[in-house]
């Protein structure tokens, strides 16, 4: 069941992000039978459902990471072209900041400067550095090795390597996944600041938590399908959600990721 068209009334400008009818299939069996949603700037939309329900699955198609099958994604009202998608910043699941390559913090935040196309960093560099550094509140753990820090430290990192790209969208899977307090309490400060500089944020959840009161919208997902679309409910856990299976399945089909991926968006 697709998910209606939540502003299709109320908003004149065309979605950051806008994704009709995605369905993707992986291995032969399709993971999603298409998936509708809408991310306008300023706007936090978060994916959430049980595992298993296409979550990764659908914000890996969006980046690009995996073919559609059937339906359209537009990014900034064009076609979902690789030109369009530079304006996406990317954090997948489960990376590692560190990778077993000893590198400071800066270093990794700069990466995200480099690509296939831009093997040198471009003006500003620094600056750019600076502020992703400062957004996500780990300017002072600037020249420390990422392999020491703590997995919320580290993940704190790698969201301000995708920020130093400054871009339109940012897409983030599961960045809440066992950080601490602290770094979820950053995340939330970071969040309501990229809201107000017009970022449009698309943010795989498992529950709300910190980021509970930055949500615009919800988008549910059951075996592939949407269930809900609208305001988060009042109880802010997965499990209050319209459409929720408490019988989870297992995990997305996801391939192993790189490390610190400097190809990567």
């Amino acid at each position: 069941m697709a998910a209606p068209d939540l502003h299709a009334t109320s908003r004149v400008s065309a979605p950051a992000v806008r994704a009709r009818d995605v369905r993707v299939t992986l291995g032969g069996t399709e993971i999603l039978h298409g998936v509708s949603l809408d991310a306008h700037d300023g706007e936090v939309v978060a994916l959430m459902g049980g595992n298993g329900s296409g979550k990764s699955t659908f914000v890996r198609s969006i980046v690009g990471a995996l073919p559609l099958a059937a339906g359209e994604i537009r990014i900034g009202g064009a076609p979902a072209s690789a030109a369009a998608r530079t304006a996406l910043g990317y954090v997948p699941q489960r990376l590692s900041a560190a990778g077993g390559v000893s590198a400071t913090v800066t270093e990794v935040v700069a990466s995200g400067l480099l690509g296939r196309s831009h093997l040198r960093p471009p003006r500003r560099a620094s600056a750019r550095i600076a502020a992703a550094l400062d957004t996500m509140g780990v300017a002072d753990l600037a020249g420390r090795d990422v392999a020491r820090l703590s997995g919320g430290q580290q993940q704190r990192v790698l969201i301000a390597r995708a920020l130093v790209r400054e871009p339109r969208i940012l897409v983030l899977d599961e960045p809440m996944a066992g950080v601490d307090l602290e770094s979820q309490v950053a995340f939330a400060h970071a969040l309501s600041h990229l809201k107000e500089d017009g970022t449009a944020i698309v943010i795989v959840l498992h529950e709300l938590g910190a980021l509970a009161r930055h949500i615009d919208t919800a988008v549910v997902l059951e075996h592939g399908c949407v269930t809900y679309a609208g305001r988060p409910p009042a109880d802010l856990g997965v499990h209050a959600l319209p459409g929720h299976d408490h019988e989870h399945a297992h995990e997305d089909p996801e391939p192993a990721q790189s490390t610190l991926g400097l190809d990567s968006l």
